[in-house]
């Protein structure tokens, strides 16, 4: 059956963008970053971002949308995404949609709930309380009240607590129940692959390799120079990519660069387990481990195989 795009995910370090970068060796395509770091100007090293001369061998997508003290949401992302996948496909090419942002994979899959407006007082009453006792405490309380979204949110990810506490306090109704009346904007067929190493000592390897090459390769000048940015403040969204938050406190003299290399490592391998655990609870997403014999070989043939240009 021929898709209109295909979709490639897996955990951070699992071999996505070479995947791709292949792939685009055989087929005429482009590739539509669906990444939520990527998305923002000078996120360069640590977001993993393709340099000039890959980007000008293959067309690439939602690269640099954002200045770094500015928001994006999924559903942005999902708006923007649609865009892309149009524009290609009316180009008579492969749109490949890339990354580990599971969220925004959803929310373009499955679609995006329509919850209620935002609460100011609610919110900067929340706010006031996390404060007080601490993001972990008002995930406990979350996990009280809607233990379905609690088991989604990481315990550190403060945003997406709030909005769920928001919407529950605001509407006597938990946000998962919410977000199961949801449709997709659009009638695209998908064929979704994720990368996922069944060798996890193998995956942690890689991550510890990788944030080796972002150091050798500039990270920590590439954070000095956003800590210089007059409008970015330590609390903008873009700052929760993993690596930034870290180079962030080490440059804020939180602790030295050794001590923020072992938090960094920690957090990226507690992100690459909860991408895997998103991908485990969708059946929609065919598995191949990355480092299997003729994996990505056998993969190419399946996408050929899926694909066929506009126009068929």
């Amino acid at each position: 059956m021929a898709v209109d795009a295909i979709l490639l995910s897996g955990p951070t370090a699992s071999g996505k963008s070479a995947w791709a970068l292949a792939l685009a060796e055989r087929l005429p395509l482009e590739i539509v970053s669906i990444d939520s770091a990527q998305v923002y100007r000078g996120f360069d090293i640590g977001a993993a971002k393709p340099d000039a001369a890959t980007r000008a061998r293959v067309p690439h997508h939602l690269l640099d949308l954002r200045a770094p003290h500015e928001s994006f949401s999924a559903g942005e992302c999902v708006a923007a995404a649609l865009d892309a996948i149009a524009a290609i496909r009316a180009r008579g090419r492969l749109p490949l949609l890339v990354g580990g942002t599971m969220l925004y994979f959803n929310s373009l899959v499955r679609g995006i709930a329509r919850l209620p407006s935002a609460d100011p007082a609610l919110r900067a009453a929340i706010d006031a309380e996390a404060a007080e006792r601490g993001w972990p405490a008002m995930h406990a309380e979350l996990a009280k009240v809607d233990p379905v979204a609690a088991a989604r949110i990481h315990p550190n990810d403060p945003q997406r607590i709030q909005r769920a506490l928001e919407v529950q306090r605001a509407t006597g109704v938990p946000i998962s129940v919410w977000q199961r009346d949801t449709k997709p904007r659009h009638a695209l067929q998908f064929a979704r692959f994720a990368l996922v190493p069944e060798d996890r000592g193998r995956l942690h390897a890689n991550i510890a390799a990788r944030w080796q090459a972002m150091l050798d390769a500039g990270f920590v000048e590439e954070v000095r120079a956003l800590r210089a940015l007059p409008d970015l403040p330590a609390d903008a969204t873009s700052l929760r990519a993993v690596g930034y938050r870290q180079l962030w406190g080490h440059l804020a003299g939180e602790y030295d660069l050794s001590q923020a290399s072992t938090l960094a490592i920690a957090a990226t391998r507690q992100l690459a387990k909860r991408q895997i655990t998103w991908i485990n609870a969708d059946p929609g997403w065919r598995r191949l481990d990355p480092d299997a014999d003729d994996a990505r070989s056998h993969w190419f043939r399946v996408v050929a195989d899926v694909w066929q240009p506009t126009g068929r």
